[in-house]
């Protein structure tokens, strides 16, 4: 492609939660992205309204955390995720969740109920400040590829200008029906549509149907109703999912005003209700189940909803398309600064893909659940949800296997193994300052977490990392280190012994380790593995 003043590094098409995300972790490897979305503003409604602990540590790892938590939802403090046959009565299934000490172990963040229309301008506001170029009602109609870059032909829906735009490469984050996926002729697979679905917002006092409990969601399965009841303010205002089937003659046009209290009642479970109903004129949608093809093509990457669409049971969807774009950063940052090779790139759909497939799985277990079936039904394949989130590993990619260890999609985050593909674990140092996590001590570069027994081969590792070209930081761990290990919990979570090292990448997860420092060149296996990694051996 001819140069022009349009060309860029990055294009992200989408201003959801994936596409403002990936403009925020993108500005922390140096690139500036051009953001398109087509809607004129941030969504107003809530959508999404949970972002689970993995993703928190991303969010804290840009410094974010604590601007997301200010915006945290009055539902905060709630708990309990119930499938009933009406809210005011029998409880069929009760969720399990982590407990605060048991996610303690594994992470220094938390669970953070924002909604979506909180937390997107949110993103928004920083991705602009730390440098990305965000249009809103800007449509893409049309993505060509070429040998050296892509084309992306837009419009300013405002003015009725178009517009070319010549990218490096393009994240395209456009939702679940992604135009640009079918532009590209990725297909995609899985269940597809599940339910469809009208959601409502109506005021009730619902203090006595709920019996003191604090709800997440209740899902409610009766003859009359099946659908879920969220709470808005934990007071008066609700939010209600009411499934359709066209199949047998239903559609959107039958939700009227009297057909919404009749359904918010018989959800409820008290027929005299009193109730007002704000609206009913929300646009029809639908759960689905599908994951794509492929993620990637030559210059193309898919993320989040354009990838893999899942039932909400779990909260996964939303923190699974925001992880995708943290793998996908840094590995972009690193091919357009010349740092790594292009097939870096190709980890991305070999990583990711995988852990789609299984926490969509996971996802249509839940929904099963709410669809009806007991929890023993589904229970010999369901995992926890804190294993959904932190225990899943990657086989193949940007990292240098273990040859011994175990090549599981998944483990216990309790008992982490510190493979290489794994993320790596949580355990909590007292450094210069005080306490402070190793989630905390990768800074957007790759590091050396070393036994303090490695520190001297380690720093050997730098100055040969050093005059190849390539950044490397280390920090050793154990007595009369910088970092000490009040519970002698790093060598156990690592893999590691006396003299022993791991390698993380930016985005936290391991991708390479010596169990200890007893072969003949540690430090030159270090920098081979890290020249590996970055395909440019």
């Amino acid at each position: 492609m001819t140069k022009t003043g349009n060309d860029v590094p990055v294009v992200i098409i989408g201003g959801g939660l994936t596409g403002l995300s990936a403009a925020v972790f993108l500005a922390r490897h140096g690139v500036r992205a051009t953001l398109l979305e087509r809607h004129p503003d941030t969504s107003t409604h809530p959508k999404a309204r949970a972002i689970n602990p993995r993703t928190m540590e991303l969010y804290r790892a840009v410094g974010l955390e604590e601007r997301v938590q200010a915006g945290r939802s009055p539902i905060s403090e709630n708990t309990d995720l119930v499938h009933v046959e009406t809210l005011a009565g029998q409880e069929r299934v009760r969720m399990p969740s982590a407990s605060p000490e048991d996610l303690a172990r594994i992470t220094p963040a938390t669970w953070t109920f924002i909604d979506q229309n909180q937390l997107e301008p949110i993103l928004r506001e920083h991705a602009v400040k730390v440098g990305a170029d965000v249009r809103f009602n800007t449509r893409v109609d049309a993505v060509a590829e070429h040998d050296d870059g892509v084309l992306v032909q837009a419009m300013d829906l405002s003015t009725g200008e178009p517009s070319e735009l010549r990218a490096q490469y393009v994240i395209a984050a456009d939702g679940s029906r992604s135009p640009v996926r079918r532009m590209l002729s990725i297909g995609s697979h899985g269940r597809g549509t599940l339910t469809n679905l009208i959601s409502f917002f109506f005021e009730a006092d619902l203090e006595t149907a709920l019996r003191g409990r604090r709800i997440v969601a209740a899902y409610v399965n009766n003859p009359e109703v099946r659908g879920t009841i969220i709470p808005l303010d934990n007071d008066r205002r609700w939010v209600i999912n009411v499934s359709y089937f066209p199949e047998r003659g239903q559609s959107a046009a039958d939700f009227t005003h009297d057909r919404c209290v009749e359904l918010v009642r018989a959800a409820v479970g008290v027929p005299d209700l009193p109730l007002k109903i704000d609206s009913v004129d929300t646009p029809a949608w639908d759960i689905s189940a599908r994951v794509a093809d492929s993620f990637a093509t030559r210059r193309v990457f898919i993320a989040g909803d354009a990838a893999h669409v899942m039932p909400p049971t779990g909260a996964f969807g939303a923190s699974t398309g925001i992880q995708d774009a943290y793998n996908l950063a840094w590995k972009l940052g690193r091919v357009l600064a010349g740092n790594a090779g292009r097939g870096l790139l190709d980890s991305y759909d070999a990583e990711r893909r995988p852990v789609a497939e299984e926490t969509v799985r996971q996802a249509m277990l839940r929904f099963a659940v709410r669809e009806g079936k007991g929890l023993d039904d589904v229970a010999n394949e369901l995992l926890d949800e804190t294993t959904v989130t932190f225990g899943y590993c990657y086989t193949s990619g940007a990292f240098v296997p273990d040859p011994e260890g175990p090549d599981t999609l998944i483990e216990n985050p309790d008992e982490p193994s510190g493979r290489p593909g794994s993320r790596a674990p949580h355990v909590l140092l007292r450094g210069p300052e005080g306490p402070v996590s190793t989630v905390d001590l990768i800074d957007g570069g790759f590091v050396l977490l070393a036994d303090q027994a490695a520190e001297g081969w380690g720093r050997a590792a730098i100055k040969k990392a050093t005059a190849r070209g390539l950044r490397l930081a280390m920090h050793a761990v154990g007595e009369g280190s910088a970092f000490q290990d009040p519970d002698g919990l790093f060598r156990q979570r690592f893999g590691v012994s006396s003299g022993g090292a791991v390698l993380v990448r930016p985005d936290g997860f391991i991708a390479w380790r010596t169990s200890s420092g007893e072969v003949d060149d540690a430090a030159g296996d270090l920098t081979n593995a890290l020249t590996s990694v970055l395909d440019l051996s």
